[in-house]
């Protein structure tokens, strides 16, 4: 049986989204048969796709340097994948514009619905409770409506993980998150753990649904 092909795809500003997509892809590769590439996107060398932040922004809010080790995509690569985990930061409830731009920038299979039928996951950061830990994930769906994907949100399937009251946990019936705070809090293990089966629970949907 060919191997099913996961792309994680995200955007993080200062590093919170990365630690989580990473956490997804070790997921995604912890389910036999599938495989998960990791994978970024540097909007500046985007032709079509402006950095919505000038550099000397990201370096007055510290921003970390992207990850040399992950490779950047451009949006006609989705194609080759047969599934997706998307992630990126929240901007006033709603994705981050540089997502949302890098969206914009996949026009051209949109109009052949070449990402039609295949599964799609989202992961994110927000800053603080009020800050769309699930209206964030709510409106993203849109993205993958209209390119005809089919969401797989994660309902209640992580357990007594989606109960935990005794400590700060970002993410939802949606999918996995955490929260940022002023920059300085990471991903807690129980947020990790969140994402660690949500890349398993979503590679083990496109695995039926390519099989």
């Amino acid at each position: 049986m060919a191997t099913t092909k996961i792309y994680v795809v995200y955007y993080s500003l200062h590093g919170h989204v990365e630690t989580m997509a990473r956490e997804v892809q070790r997921g995604v590769n912890a389910v036999e048969g599938v495989e998960a590439t990791l994978w970024q996107f540097d909007l500046i060398r985007m032709e079509q796709v402006p950095e919505t932040l000038p550099s000397i922004i990201l370096q007055k809010v510290k921003a970390p340097p992207k990850a040399d080790d992950v490779p950047e995509i451009r949006p006609e690569q989705l194609v080759e994948a047969d599934g997706f985990l998307f992630g990126f930061p929240s901007r006033f409830g709603v994705m981050a514009a540089q997502f949302k731009a890098f969206f914009d920038a996949t026009h051209e299979i949109w109009e052949k619905q070449a990402l039609a039928g295949k599964p799609a996951g989202i992961f994110w950061s927000t800053g603080f409770h009020g800050g769309g830990q699930e209206l964030t994930a709510l409106t993203a769906v849109t993205q993958l409506a209209h390119h005809g994907m089919i969401f797989v949100p994660l309902g209640y399937t992580f357990g007594s993980g989606m109960f935990e009251m005794s400590e700060v946990k970002g993410g939802s019936s949606y999918g996995s998150g955490t929260f940022a705070a002023d920059g300085s809090r990471q991903p807690t293990e129980i947020e990790l753990q969140q994402a660690f089966y949500q890349g398993k629970y979503v590679a083990q949907f496109a695995k039926k649904l390519k099989s």
